[in-house]
């Protein structure tokens, strides 16, 4: 059965807390972290977009997995806030690691669930034969207009999942999508920044995509909530995963490992996959997790993955873990951080 050989993550140093942002636009910072349950999010360096973020996490999946790059037969990249509007970010990536050019490569969108349709995708080629091994990366540098909700929330990061049927750590034994039209949130072709529609980014989209995937799942795979070790979900904030995990069945025990928003923010297409790789990082053979992503417009896709003999195998810590990544922080003031992610550009003549 065709799963997981290896994982990587990558997020950045930088972090900037919700009082800071909250200091600025003259809001109650305890009732941001409160409502968002959010208590610092990561924040891009001024060299840092979502293709050096897909690289790094590329480069740590091939390291952990001791993974041959001339095996891997497709790249793909799943972000809403690639570098180019005409130009992919999986090239860059295959550049970077020198995979042949004898490559299936495309950049996905799907709002935060790309990175996950870039992983189904990555399994459908490997179990057709097509390729030995494929890459999926769900990476971003989310956008959040200044004083808008969005900000205390809009972060960065990734992850990279390389999927094949040799040495699997992670075997995929069920995955599924369910979609609708619902426009809870979109930025349109030029705009800097997404606009959501308030009330329905939680019941008619949220909550509706992700509970009904997780459901529809454990009636396939004939499961039930205390099958699972760990339990892993799309993270806008804080509230949104803990609050669909209980309305499923689900304990804090089970979803408390891969609940990374309230320390890093939502990064978007990273999110469900970043979650997984912390559960990943400390797994043992046998665990059972279930995994669900969420995308705006909208969509969810839901994993049922148990985890093999051979992850005991793998020098995890040889590529950096969630805890490393969540352990090397640099707090920034608001200034640094719109310095960083743009939002104040210098215009003048230093002479």
């Amino acid at each position: 059965m065709s799963g997981i050989v290896s994982y990587g993550s990558y997020i950045p140093k930088y972090r900037i807390k919700p009082e800071e942002i909250a200091r600025i636009w003259g809001e109650n910072p305890e009732h941001i972290k409160k409502g968002l349950y959010i208590l610092s999010k990561s924040v891009p360096a001024p060299d840092e977009d979502t293709a050096t973020i897909a690289v790094e996490a590329a480069r740590n999946a091939v390291k952990r997995g001791r993974i041959n790059v001339k095996d891997i037969g497709a790249i793909f990249v799943g972000s809403e806030s690639h570098p180019y509007a005409v130009k992919p970010t999986a090239t860059i990536v295959a550049s970077a690691l020198g995979v042949d050019f004898s490559l299936f490569s495309a950049d996905y969108e799907f709002a935060c669930k790309a990175g996950t349709a870039a992983i189904q995708n990555a399994k459908a080629m490997v179990d057709a034969g097509y390729i030995k091994l494929g890459m999926a990366i769900g990476s971003d540098t989310s956008q959040g207009a200044p004083g808008d909700a969005l900000e205390y929330s809009a972060s960065a990061g990734g992850t990279a999942i390389i999927i094949g049927k040799d040495n699997v750590i992670a075997e995929i034994n069920h995955t599924l999508s369910v979609t609708s039209d619902t426009p809870d949130f979109w930025r349109r072709e030029g705009q800097p920044y997404p606009t959501h529609g308030e009330r329905f980014t939680g019941e008619p989209a949220y909550f509706k995509h992700v509970m009904s995937a997780a459901k529809l799942l454990m009636e396939r795979a004939n499961s039930e909530p205390g099958d699972y070790r760990y339990a892993v979900f799309h993270q806008p904030n804080g509230k949104f995963p803990s609050r669909a995990a209980k309305k499923l069945g689900f304990t804090e025990e089970q979803f408390k490992t891969g609940l990374l928003t309230p320390y890093i923010g939502n990064t978007y297409s990273g999110s469900m996959m970043t979650g997984l790789s912390a559960v990943l990082d400390e797994a043992s053979p046998g665990d059972r997790i279930l995994a669900v992503s969420f995308g705006s417009g909208a969509g969810s896709d839901a994993f049922d993955i148990t985890v093999t003999e051979h992850i005991d195998d793998m020098e995890r810590e040889s590529a950096s873990t969630i805890k490393q990544f969540l352990n090397n922080v640099e707090y920034v003031d608001y200034s640094i951080y719109a310095k960083f992610k743009k939002k104040i550009v210098f215009g003048g003549n230093l002479e």
